[in-house]
């Protein structure tokens, strides 16, 4: 125990050293080792000109399984950070959990009214959406707004009557 209590603050101590640190722990449900183990993962996001390029490193582009007239299911490609992805899909679990806008993104996307999306396939939809929002953050050097993470959704979600 005690040499897990030192790896924690010494994981702290780097990972502050990030300079856009500070903005992501702003987000509620972001802990010091998820934000480090996803910036890990990641490496410099200055290298990456658009979140889709994060997705795809991630591995979570879609992709559809056809074959001539089959049309088959559509699945993510899954060619990227098998790591990356783990600590996506962890980091969303807890954010839906712990944070009132993805908690609300969450139940938008499991029961919109077209093309609603099961459980696992609605955490998949907010981890690109993390990543976004991460992007964003770090991209545009700005602090983390709920408003603006919500503005365009927020419409749909009045109008389904979902509490926002």
């Amino acid at each position: 125990m005690e040499r897990l209590e030192k790896i924690n603050i010494e994981i702290k101590r780097v990972t502050e050293m990030i300079p856009y640190y500070n903005k992501l722990n702003a987000i509620d449900g972001l802990g010091t080792v998820t934000i480090s183990n996803i910036i890990a993962q990641i490496g410099d996001i200055g290298n990456f000109n658009s979140p889709k390029q994060l997705i795809k490193l991630a591995g979570l582009s879609l992709k559809e399984n056809s074959s001539g007239k089959h049309k088959g299911v559509t699945t993510i490609s899954k060619r990227g950070r098998s790591k990356l992805r783990s600590a996506l899909y962890i980091a969303v679990i807890t954010l839906v959990v712990t944070n009132q806008e993805f908690k609300l993104l969450h139940k938008y996307y499991k029961t919109r009214p077209v093309n609603p999306l099961t459980g696992k396939r609605s955490l998949i939809a907010l981890c690109g959406k993390l990543l976004k929002l991460i992007f964003g953050i770090v991209k545009n050097n700005e602090e983390y707004d709920p408003n603006k993470f919500l503005e365009g959704i927020k419409p749909k979600l009045i109008e389904l009557n979902i509490a926002a």
